[in-house]
């Protein structure tokens, strides 16, 4: 019972002579370059010279060594994505820990707008929370005087959910236009930023962190897993220093 998939016919070796592999290859120059995997199994033959030979030795050698370029393009290409993730967590890791020795809210506020820049290799970082009249001004209360301090931005009524789109945590932008209230004199070095919400604590207006940078250091797409992470920790040091000043 003859294969019904193969719909090939059988063909000995003895059928085909090198006179027919050469006519075909004749009348097929692209062949080869069609079926690349023809050439990767044959055995090289030595160098040739002359007018209208082709060089298979050298043919194969440069296909080898493009292959090789392109496996060290993707190790390299690894490598260099690898020591970025470990910059980036140590970096991260580093601010954590210069937010947790504060002691005070004055010094909270020096770490995030002064230490962190340096420490997280960005251009600015900006602490703001909703306290700014905002349409229908729907905060109604004077907010907490710490609120007030010179080092956070006063950010009006629904900015947060305007600029992270909803109830998103986190957003990056590749580029961003700000007017001053959320970078302040920064503003206009800024064109990439990373934005995440702060839940400061009960009875406290949304808040938003903010790392800017002059290129696309941020883009869409990236992690924010230690943005996230990031935020969260600034959360509970604030929360700690309110708490600590109510009792």
């Amino acid at each position: 019972m003859s294969d019904p998939v193969s719909t090939a016919p059988d063909v000995s070796e003895d059928e085909v002579d090198e006179a027919a592999v050469l006519a075909f290859l004749a009348r097929n120059p692209d062949f080869l370059a069609s079926h690349p995997d023809v050439l990767a199994g044959m055995a090289a033959p030595g160098r040739w010279s002359g007018d209208g030979v082709v060089d298979m030795q050298q043919f194969l050698i440069n296909r080898r060594e493009s292959e090789m370029d392109e496996l060290r393009d993707a190790a390299q290409d690894v490598i260099e994505t690898s020591r970025s993730n470990m910059s980036v967590q140590t970096r991260t890791h580093g601010a954590v820990l210069s937010l947790l020795n504060a002691r005070a809210w004055e010094d909270v506020l020096r770490v995030v707008t002064q230490d962190w820049p340096l420490l997280l290799d960005v251009d600015a970082v900006s602490l703001g929370f909703e306290v700014a009249p905002g349409p229908g001004d729907r905060l109604g209360e004077r907010p907490d005087e710490r609120l007030m301090q010179n080092d956070i931005r006063q950010l009006p009524a629904g900015y947060v959910d305007r600029v992270l789109e909803g109830d998103s945590e986190v957003a990056l932008f590749r580029q961003i236009s700000d007017d001053g209230t959320l970078f302040a004199a920064a503003a206009g070095l800024v064109n990439s930023a990373a934005l995440a919400r702060i839940h400061a604590g009960p009875g406290w207006p949304t808040g938003m962190l903010a790392l800017g940078g002059r290129v696309d250091t941020f883009r869409p797409g990236q992690g924010t897993e230690l943005l996230s992470f990031l935020s969260r920790v600034l959360e509970s040091c604030l929360a700690r220093l309110m708490e600590a000043e109510q009792g």
